[in-house]
């Protein structure tokens, strides 16, 4: 196997600097207004935005976009389209990420390891996500 075509281990805590450590086996499973609140709250941060501008932008209140993204207010579909929208989003990208960060803990969970592409090889940055309707 080509070192390009080796997956690697990545601990999300570790690299987001999150002091809550990794995942527990006897913890839950996270909300998805969790992830998807943790992901907006990480992609506003690395922009160097405030939560005043991003919701000031949006035109919610800045409380609430704060509860949002604490994973305290579950958002509706259009309100996280407003604010992918204000972070330059694409919503797609926030539901293939927060499926990503959902299927890294079930693996913690489980005990096997999170395997990602490595950056740079053929499908690093491509994640496939299928919808289906019941």
């Amino acid at each position: 196997m080509a070192a390009a075509d080796r997956p690697v281990v990545v601990d999300l805590a570790a690299r987001r600097g999150d002091r809550r450590g990794p995942a527990r086996a006897d913890s839950p499973a996270p909300l998805l207004r969790a992830v998807y609140g943790e992901i907006l709250r990480d992609e506003r941060r690395d922009q160097d935005r405030t939560l005043a501008d991003v919701a000031r932008a949006v035109g919610m209140s800045k409380q609430y976009l704060s509860e949002v993204e604490r994973g305290r207010k579950e958002p509706s579909s259009e309100m996280l389209h407003s604010v992918c929208g204000a972070l330059g989003l694409p919503l797609e990208h926030l539901l293939a990420r927060g499926i990503r960060r959902l299927a890294v803990t079930r693996r913690v969970e489980t005990g096997t390891p999170a395997l990602l592409p490595q950056e740079g090889s053929r499908r690093s940055g491509h994640a496939r996500v299928e919808l289906l309707a019941a």
